[in-house]
């Protein structure tokens, strides 16, 4: 079986992270989309709400998993049998910065890294630019699934 996890905080999980995980269902058995915890990290959803709107996107894939871990990704990876992580790619700098991770859990590890490129309409988007947009009352609704919703003000 292959199987890949697709790590990151997805805080909130955006379009750029749903085009990812739609592709990459079709090279992998199964896709563990594993949310990160870093203790020194300030996020603006909880983990909870992040594992659900992730959940609810996908519900009816029975070849996804939300799981979320602590540490080394590669570790992680071991634990739950995925032999692949995969990650999404917006521009040249995502490159580099990804290459560098991919070499180091290579050197690490068996784990090989695949990379997608983001669908060229919905690469300028990241996590931290849906913060920023919920942080001053914008419509964050075209950046984001359906399922990114949550009352009230954000901090």
């Amino acid at each position: 079986m292959k199987r890949a996890i697709f790590p990151g905080s997805f805080d909130p999980i955006t379009l750029g992270h749903y085009d990812i995980i739609q592709r990459g269902i079709s090279l992998f058995d199964e896709l563990i989309i594993a949310i990160g915890e870093n203790a020194d990290k300030r996020y603006m959803f909880s983990l909870e709400e992040r594992m659900g709107f992730i959940k609810e996107a996908f519900r009816g894939e029975k070849r996804i998993r939300v799981e979320s871990y602590e540490g080394l990704t590669v570790d992680f990876c071991k634990k739950v049998g995925a032999g692949f992580i995969l990650r999404g790619l917006r521009n040249p700098g995502d490159f580099e910065f990804e290459k560098a991770i991919a070499h180091t859990n290579r050197k690490l590890s068996e784990i090989e890294t695949v990379f997608l490129l983001t669908a060229s309409g919905k690469s300028y988007i990241s996590s931290s630019i849906v913060r920023d947009v919920i942080r001053h009352g914008g419509d964050y609704t075209g950046l984001v699934p359906e399922t990114v919703r949550f009352q009230g003000p954000r901090s």
